[in-house]
């Protein structure tokens, strides 16, 4: 009987992190080739893969900090494609019930990251490209400043967003990778450092030091054969779920 319970126990403290260790973490080339197979060989548009990725982090969000007590949320945004999963996961918010206001300091003039725009506009989520000096009175940020094409240093015009990240005393949901963080090196000693990070894909090599309370894996649409391909190893997601934690 002893050496049952002894057994169970030990069993229900391995199990979490077997399951962690079994999916792949990406690094940088890894998850650009991804990306581009599933552009160029899955025929995926950037839109389209970027609706199911912030669609799966504003679930992520909501699960880990509902709006009943994380109401008003500032998303952060890059001007690539990082910056789009957080346009989308920011109108998404709204309709799960936040109020979300999108800070966007440097905006590019793709027709695409215009049409996010006006959609989250259009939502009444308002856009800005000038910080608030009232960001301390946010329930919670969301960043999506930097993606997995980042490398280091930071360039001056983002510097005000990271010193906001940083200096922010509430928490901080990164998607995909913490912005600042190199991708497949060790953050510096005054990075950011997110309370839930949201995976897409794949987590890739820098998730190896995340240390936040939630890490979930977002945008269910990577195709069979090119999970096997890559040997991703990603975990099952359960019933119609878009995102699951790792």
């Amino acid at each position: 009987m002893y050496l049952s319970k002894v057994l169970q126990k030990f069993i229900s403290n391995i199990l979490p992190t077997q399951t962690f260790k079994m999916v792949k973490y990406l690094k940088q080339d890894e998850a650009i080739n991804i990306d581009q197979e599933l552009f160029n060989v899955y025929k995926f548009s950037v839109d389209q893969l970027m609706e199911l990725a912030g669609l799966s982090c504003a679930t992520a969000i909501q699960k880990c900090f509902p709006p009943i007590s994380h109401h008003r949320v500032l998303v952060i945004c890059g001007p690539g494609n990082n910056g789009g999963d957080g346009l989308v996961c920011a109108r998404h918010m709204k309709l799960f019930g936040y109020s979300p206001e999108v800070y966007y300091p440097v905006r590019t003039d793709k027709l695409l990251y215009s049409n996010l725009v006006h959609q989250c506009e259009a939502s009444s989520v308002h856009v800005s490209d000038s910080l608030s000096d009232n960001i301390f009175t946010y329930d919670l940020i969301v960043d999506a400043l930097f993606g997995f094409s980042f490398k280091p240093p930071v360039r001056a015009k983002f510097l005000p967003a990271i010193n906001a990240l940083k200096n922010i005393d509430k928490p901080i949901c990164s998607i995909d990778i913490p912005s600042g963080w190199s991708i497949e090196g060790v953050p510096e000693s005054d990075a950011i450092n997110p309370e839930l990070l949201i995976s897409l894909t794949a987590p890739k090599e820098c998730a190896r030091n995340f240390k936040g309370k939630y890490h979930y894996l977002g945008g269910r649409f990577i195709p069979k054969k090119l999970e096997e391909k890559y040997q991703l190893k990603l975990p099952a997601y359960p019933d119609a779920e878009c995102c699951v934690k790792l």
